[in-house]
């Protein structure tokens, strides 16, 4: 979730933006040969003859209802898709009363962040070496199949399986939505619908948490999956009888083994791996089992082999790689994707964290801890649109100010979360979460933009450079949100263990945050709130780490303006998921 530069060419009338939610430019990568990364000639050379030809031929773009009914299939694809990172905060609280456990409650976010930040770069590939028409439908099928798994899941497990299917489709969404835009509008008027298309991230990411938890608490949170359906098919019905693949739009000519080496699945299978046993012992460290038992050493140990085998074979694939070793060595572009993993994985963590607060510590309902999540959301928002809107006036010479204020403004804010209590009035709450957005928002789009400054000489480049910080602030996510998880289940049973020996700590994890009131005498409720709320502090805390470590790492930024030709000079800001 991110507000993004996009810069394209003024005259690119075939190739794709620059940028998508989740992968971006996916028809300008140039092929690789080897580790170095040499361009195969002979292709470069038929790829550059198809399409001068494919551009004699006369543009025909869509217009009048034909235009508006993909334009609108796309914003409801973007909409989706922006729409699930969110929409479950506001319910989790209501899985884990049906599913008896808060153990496994990180994974209903962590799963869609890891697909999401894993594959897409994957997705963009796709987009590029096989049909555009297609591939979209593809990414729809995918994501309308996990939202059908999550909305029938009997278990936790298999809701994370639908969830983590979720962030696959999901990944694809967004990328096929910024590259059709290149092919149906002229690039005149390219950056205004791909304004109307990013805006539709904004509404989802302030509409996630109050329509979550209006459905968790009047009907049932598996109408957060379910509405999907509807939504995504009325979107693949548009494309597939309104959307026209133009010639422009012929996929790169390629053997079948060159397309498998470039969607690297070695690469997503070794590093997903990584993550999930990091994650694994993460959650299970203290709980499940000590943190010296030999389960949880194999799992970082697995961790630490299988991080090491992705690091090689990502050098190896050269210019194939998911994370470029050529980009990845740029310091702007370095210091950028720990930025976004570190300082957004933060406020990700915050996200799912304060529903727990609302409806455990304040007994809201979960409409109601929608509600009061909004001047999050909202502040968010507004900022992210201000400080593009800045840099954008500014030539990008307030970028480095920015990012760093941002940092700053976070961190403060994360820390005056942190004093929340069992009994803090409405505008310590409302307050704190403003200046939180502030901060936020402010420098959420920065990474992006930093990436994209420093590559901006080379736009073959910018696709998979923009890519590789979008991977590391999804992978923050996920990290970020099952830590604090984890750190929250292990300080509350620690707490009632010290201050309520009566009651079974397993029996209040597995329990569920809204009916804490319902199962336990009340003369014991206070307890456990106050157990709860010590868990919450401890899970803000890695926040506060987050967004403080994150300052520092911004103050280690290099900037560099983007050196541009006259071609290039048409930029613009919109919100993207």
């Amino acid at each position: 979730m991110a507000t993004r530069s996009i810069s394209q060419p003024a005259d690119m009338g075939t190739d794709p933006p620059s940028n998508s939610m989740t992968s971006v430019n996916s028809r300008s990568v140039a092929e690789p040969e080897g580790n170095a990364g040499a361009i195969d000639k002979k292709r470069q050379t038929d790829d550059g003859a198809e399409k001068a030809a494919a551009e004699e031929e006369p543009v025909n773009y869509p217009t009048g209802f034909r235009l508006t009914c993909i334009i609108l299939a796309l914003v409801l694809g973007i909409f989706l898709a922006s729409l699930d990172m969110t929409i479950v905060a506001t319910a989790i609280p209501k899985i884990t009363d049906e599913f008896q456990g808060l153990d496994k409650a990180s994974w209903y976010g962590a799963a869609f962040f890891m697909a999401n930040g894993g594959f897409q770069s994957s997705w963009g590939k796709a987009y590029r070496y096989f049909p555009l028409k297609f591939t979209f439908l593809t990414s729809v099928f995918v994501f309308e199949l996990g939202s059908l798994i999550c909305a029938v899941a009997q278990d936790s497990a298999t809701l994370i399986v639908g969830r983590a299917i979720n962030g696959l489709g999901a990944a694809g969404l967004g990328t096929g939505a910024y590259t059709i835009i290149a092919f149906i509008a002229p690039p005149a008027k390219r950056a205004m619908y791909t304004g109307f298309v990013g805006m539709s991230f904004g509404v989802a990411c302030v509409a996630g948490p109050l329509i979550g938890g209006v459905f968790a608490h009047e009907v049932s949170w598996r109408w957060c999956f379910w509405i999907n359906l509807p939504i995504g098919g009325l979107a693949a019905l548009i494309i597939l009888f309104f959307f026209q693949t133009p010639i422009s739009a012929k996929p790169v000519s390629a053997t079948w083994r060159e397309r498998l080496l470039q969607m690297d699945p070695l690469g997503i299978a070794l590093v997903m791996g990584s993550i999930v046993c990091f994650m694994l012992a993460l959650q299970q460290g203290g709980q499940t089992y000590p943190w010296r038992s030999r389960h949880i050493v194999g799992l970082l140990v697995g961790f630490a082999a299988l991080a090491a085998l992705f690091g090689l074979w990502e050098w190896r694939q050269g210019e194939r790689s998911m994370i470029v070793p050529r980009l990845f060595g740029k310091r702007p572009v370095f210091v950028s994707c720990l930025t976004a993993m570190i300082l957004l994985g933060g406020y990700y963590l915050i996200i799912y964290q304060l529903p727990v607060y609302f409806q455990s510590v304040g007994n809201a309902s979960p409409t109601m801890s929608g509600v009061y999540n909004l001047p999050l959301i909202v502040a968010t928002t507004i900022s992210m649109i201000s400080s593009g809107a800045a840099i954008s006036s500014s030539g990008g010479t307030l970028t480095p100010y920015l990012q760093s204020c941002g940092a700053m403004v976070a961190t403060v804010a994360a820390g005056l979360l942190y004093t929340l209590d069992t009994d803090s009035d409405t505008g310590r709450w409302v307050g704190f979460q403003l200046l939180g957005g502030i901060g936020w928002g402010i420098a959420f789009q920065i990474p992006i933009i930093a990436t994209q400054a420093t590559v901006s000489e080379t736009p073959e480049d910018v696709g998979p450079a923009t890519a590789m910080v979008l991977f590391f602030q999804c992978i923050g996510g996920a990290v970020f949100v099952t830590a604090a998880q984890t750190a929250f289940v292990n300080k509350l049973t620690q707490t009632l263990a010290s201050t309520l020996p009566a009651v079974d700590p397993a029996k209040v994890v597995t329990t569920g945050a809204t009916e804490i009131r319902s199962v336990f005498p009340a003369g014991q409720v206070p307890v456990i709130v106050s157990s709860y709320m010590a868990g919450i502090k401890v899970a803000i805390a890695i926040a506060i780490a987050g967004a403080g470590l994150g300052f520092l790492i911004t103050l280690f930024t290099r900037w560099e303006k983007p050196k541009l030709s006259e071609g290039h000079k048409e930029s613009m800001i919109v919100a993207a998921g």
